[in-house]
């Protein structure tokens, strides 16, 4: 496989410095990806990087991820307003591992193959590195003017944010410079990879290494992923869409990606897959002809929860999107998750009734107009039960004056009432 051709025609490659293709034909090479750790998982933002890094390890090269620690604690001014929090080392060491575990399903790191990943936190080399050391051995190889001629440095003092820029963080690409000429050094890395607005602090490191050790090295950056309508990629009303299933569940992961747009579902399946050319043209041409069937973006959901979460989480999402839409879910239902679960009844109304509703004596028809008002009166619910339009838990009932039961409660707090095709009620029961 090679490299440069396959980001080609995914659509993942924005600026290239003369020679990546040569280098990359020659011989094994090493490149790296910074990855920021200012919480323990990464979310869907990063996902562009770490299929770089995928596809590069893919066509026989060596990975490296590297934590940035050190960066981590100053803030790149990139694309930002405003300077970042700092984080301590506790907390910096807690996000490594947790994003280490999150990589290993994209990356082999474990192997003996010459070409394994490997994780490193640029903290571990710059926490002894004196100020004086740092300002001799590194700051006087780079000018000013060259720093300020990046477009990082020129957005933040030209006015554009109020704030202007600290010392700290017009320090920070001569930081990321060092840390491409010290893996230059202990680990002949000669790439570095990244978004396209890192473009300047890569070619910083380019510069450094040329002037210091007199090498060559090399910068490749993959565009920065947007949506056809404009918005911000990876951002809903909830905030990020994250990687770990305790802040973005399996299936609000899965319903992100099968509800993109056919335009973003076109770009996305070439990006956030291994699918082959092939593959990718005949769904291409399969949506083409049946918009309606969206196989581009059930398939895109597919890959990429499986990748990121498993073939069991992908399934039981599938299980789940289908739940107000199937008469036959009521086993579905006892199975999922209370997380899946509110997450599928997000916009569905809600009552809350106290658990003494649940309790010996009270009967359906009383839980439902008196307690929680999913129906006017009993006379209504009667007849809309004799019609066979209501289902306790996707189960129709035949009895409105059947008693309520502990066994009816999903995750030991919740009831589903379905009142017709398509109106659905989610009762919580409150301690």
């Amino acid at each position: 496989m090679d490299f440069i051709e396959e980001l080609s025609w995914r659509g993942m490659i924005h600026q290239m410095m003369p020679g990546t293709d040569e280098q990359l034909k020659k011989e094994m090479t090493t490149a790296y990806l910074g990855i920021d750790p200012t919480a323990d998982s990464l979310h869907i933002g990063h996902l562009v990087g770490v299929m770089m890094l995928k596809h590069f390890q893919r066509a026989g090269h060596k990975p490296i991820a590297l934590v940035g620690g050190a960066t981590g604690m100053i803030g790149d001014p990139s694309m930002k307003s405003q300077e970042r929090k700092l984080l301590d080392e506790e907390t910096l060491r807690h996000n490594q591992e947790a994003i280490k575990n999150q990589l290993a399903k994209f990356l082999d790191f474990d192997s003996d193959a010459p070409n394994a990943a490997e994780m490193v936190n640029n903290y571990d080399w710059m926490k002894n590195f004196s100020f004086l050391d740092f300002i001799r051995d590194v700051g006087k190889h780079i000018t000013v003017n060259y720093m300020m001629a990046k477009d990082s440095v020129k957005k933040r003092l030209s006015g554009e944010s109020q704030q202007g820029m600290s010392f700290t963080e017009f320090s920070y690409q001569l930081c990321q410079g060092y840390d491409f000429l010290h893996l230059y050094k202990e680990k002949n890395c000669r790439l570095q990879l990244g978004g396209s607005d890192q473009w300047g602090n890569i070619t910083t490191g380019t510069e450094l290494i040329r002037r210091t050790a007199g090498g060559e090295a090399y910068a490749l950056t993959c565009p920065l992923i947007t949506k056809a309508d404009g918005g911000k990629f990876g951002k809903t009303e909830s905030g990020n869409v994250w990687l770990d299933p305790r802040y973005t569940s399996p299936y609000k992961f899965y319903q992100f990606w099968l509800n993109v747009s056919d335009a973003d579902a076109e770009k996305y399946i070439k990006i956030f897959t291994e699918l082959t050319r092939e593959e990718v043209a005949a769904l291409v041409e399969e949506q083409a002809q049946n918009p309606g069937a969206r196989p581009l973006q059930k398939r895109l959901a597919k890959e990429i929860t499986t990748m990121v979460h498993s073939a069991a989480d992908y399934e039981a999402a599938v299980e789940a999107s289908q739940i107000l839409f199937s008469n036959h879910a009521g086993e579905t239902l006892r199975k999922i998750d209370e997380a899946t679960l509110l997450a599928v009844m997000e916009g569905v109304p809600q009552f809350e009734v106290p658990r003494s509703a649940i309790s010996e004596g009270v009967k359906l028809a009383d839980l439902l107009t008196e307690t929680a008002a999913v129906f006017p009166s009993k006379g209504e619910m009667r007849k809309m039960v004799q019609g066979g339009g209501v289902s306790i838990n996707k189960e129709k009932i035949s009895d409105p004056y059947a008693p309520v039961t502990a066994d009816m409660l999903l995750n030991d707090k919740y009831i589903l009432v379905q009142r017709g095709k398509k109106n659905y009620f989610l009762l919580h029961v409150a301690d």
